[in-house]
């Protein structure tokens, strides 16, 4: 259900055009979800941070917002879409103190039946599709997949192992093109800009030479000035009940203009469905990588570079009665986290089974329930959602990270 407009009536001038309209959309989804997660320490001993909270988005992302076009004629339109997501639990915003902030979705964009379209503004990156497309449980609640999990998306855990990138699903200040219809195949690509200052000469660039003659510890301060870049493309093949697709995408994080070096996370995923009517599986794997290039190279032969993590996911939906029940395996596996020297102090990795059921009750109303299980080894700190582990030393030892348990029961309704 939507509510229409002409676009001539909104803004309250000029005579509607049939071919011109706005579209206001909306979901509100909200639960009951609770996180237990435990941290082993010496002796035997554990220790649980546990958490229950009337929470929201746990099925689907809770959100409103605005979309037209305008026919040009020619089979040419131009399109608007702003999209806000909000907390629904409380009322308030995603933005600064709580404010409302398109932050899903902020783009205006040309298009054309047979060439395409061109988008401008905060869009979806194109290696984000995958990780939300072919997950049974769409990167939401205590159900979402652990590869989202580790790019950041739910879990404090992800910063223990050094991994977060303010652009794994939008980014900001982008071009994209995605193509037209094309007997199945579809593709997108993205360019977004990081509108950073740049200083020529160099030395110019904050904090400047001068102070950190004065003070040479201010060369370690990152200044960041070729974060927020990316550049990334999808691929993929839809008939029937088949759907594959590949991706690939490079998100600067981080640089250093007085070091040298620039810090990028390099993705790529393939993924794939297949939906038998009774039955529709899906499976992902994914490769992510922290590459940090340096102006002068340096031999470390001890060190330890290119962190990242392979990612794999394994699920299925099924129809039953009026609902849907979802189901998934996800892992994941560290690399070059840790210095693994003869067998011992190997990389993190991380196990999780999800399950859950949705009843609908009309197109646009379910209630749902999903119960999540975690399992994190070698040092690895991902939850299902909720409060970080317990860390502190416990008789002189750190607890480590060890298991995490959830659920979400809640109600979305839509129009």
């Amino acid at each position: 259900m939507v509510l229409m407009m002409p676009v001539a009536a909104l803004a309250g001038i000029g005579t509607a055009s049939a071919q011109s309209s706005i579209v206001m959309f909306a979901v509100v989804d909200n639960s009951i979800s609770s996180y237990r997660n435990q941290a082993n320490g010496p002796f035997g001993t554990s220790v649980t941070t546990s958490q229950t909270v009337l929470t929201n988005s746990a099925l689907s992302s809770s959100r409103f917002g605005f979309r037209g076009r305008e026919d040009l004629g020619g089979g040419l339109g131009a399109s608007l879409w702003l999209e806000a997501g909000f907390n629904s639990d409380d009322g308030s915003g995603v933005g600064s103190n709580g404010l409302i902030a398109f932050n899903r979705r902020s783009t205006v964009s040309i298009d054309d039946g047979d060439w395409g379209e061109l988008r401008l503004g905060r869009d979806y990156t194109p290696t984000y599709w995958n990780d939300n497309l072919f997950d049974p449980f769409g990167v939401n609640g205590v159900g979402t997949s652990l590869i989202s999990t580790a790019s950041g998306q739910t879990s404090p855990g992800s910063v223990r192992s050094g991994w977060t990138n303010g652009q794994y699903s939008r980014a900001n200040n982008s071009i994209g093109y995605h193509l037209p219809a094309l007997g199945g195949f579809y593709g997108q690509a993205m360019y977004a800009f990081n509108e950073k200052v740049t200083y020529d000469p160099g030395g110019t660039t904050p904090p400047g030479v001068a102070a950190i003659a004065a003070n040479p510890a201010l060369a370690a301060t990152p200044d960041n000035a070729r974060a927020g870049k990316y550049v990334g493309a999808r691929g993929g093949y839809k008939n029937g009940p088949v759907d594959v697709a590949l991706s690939y995408g490079e998100s600067t994080v981080g640089s250093n203009y007085y070091v040298g070096s620039t810090a990028t996370i390099k993705t790529w995923n393939v993924a794939a469905s297949y939906n038998f009517g009774v039955v529709k599986l899906f499976g992902e794997y994914s490769n992510n990588k922290m590459e940090t290039s340096l102006a002068t190279n340096t031999f470390n032969p001890l060190g330890v570079t290119k962190p990242e993590f392979d990612g794999f996911l394994i699920g299925v939906t099924a129809p039953i009665g009026t609902g849907d029940l979802r189901a998934s395996y996800s892992a994941v596996r560290y690399k070059n986290i840790n210095l693994n020297t003869f067998g011992f102090n190997p990389d993190p990795k991380a196990d999780k089974f999800a399950i859950g059921y949705v009843y609908n009750f009309s197109k646009r109303t379910a209630v749902y329930a999903t119960v999540a299980y975690l399992s994190n080894k070698d040092g690895a700190g991902l939850t299902v959602g909720g409060p970080s582990y317990y860390t502190q030393p416990v008789a002189g030892v750190a607890p480590v990270p060890d298991k995490s348990y959830g659920y979400d029961l809640g109600m979305r309704v839509s129009f």
